[in-house]
């Protein structure tokens, strides 16, 4: 599985930005597609995710009421949008998808249930 992340680049404080991440699945049933970030000298957080199935997206607290994950409505092509909104010079971290091949709510907020990793995308948000 192949994942790329792209969308990234420098944004002032306040702005907006959209992130998308593109998957090789051959299927998607029970999968979980994630959004994880890393700061300079942090360790990696989780940022947010949805199931396939749309039943339900999950944020991180920081983040929860300014960004939004999002699926593409064609379910063919696999991909997954992260919209920030409202931008803070502590949002500024190198963001990365991830794919689990199960869902499991206890677990979702959780970089280990996730198998597969795309490179990341850097955010940066300027003061």
């Amino acid at each position: 599985v192949q994942l790329q992340a792209s969308g990234g680049g420098l944004v002032q404080a306040g702005g907006s930005m959209t992130l998308s991440c593109a998957a090789s699945l051959r299927t998607s049933s029970g999968y979980v597609m994630g959004w994880f970030r890393q700061a300079p000298g942090k360790e990696r957080e989780f940022v947010a995710a949805i199931p396939w199935s749309r039943s339900a997206t999950y944020y991180a607290d920081s983040v929860k009421g300014r960004f939004t994950v999002r699926l593409a409505r064609d379910n063919a092509k696999k991909t997954v949008y992260l919209q920030m909104n409202s931008l803070k010079p502590e949002d500024t971290a190198n963001y990365t998808c991830a794919v689990a091949t199960t869902a499991i709510t206890s677990t979702i907020r959780s970089e280990t249930a996730y198998r597969y990793w795309g490179q990341g995308t850097q955010v940066t948000v300027s003061s």
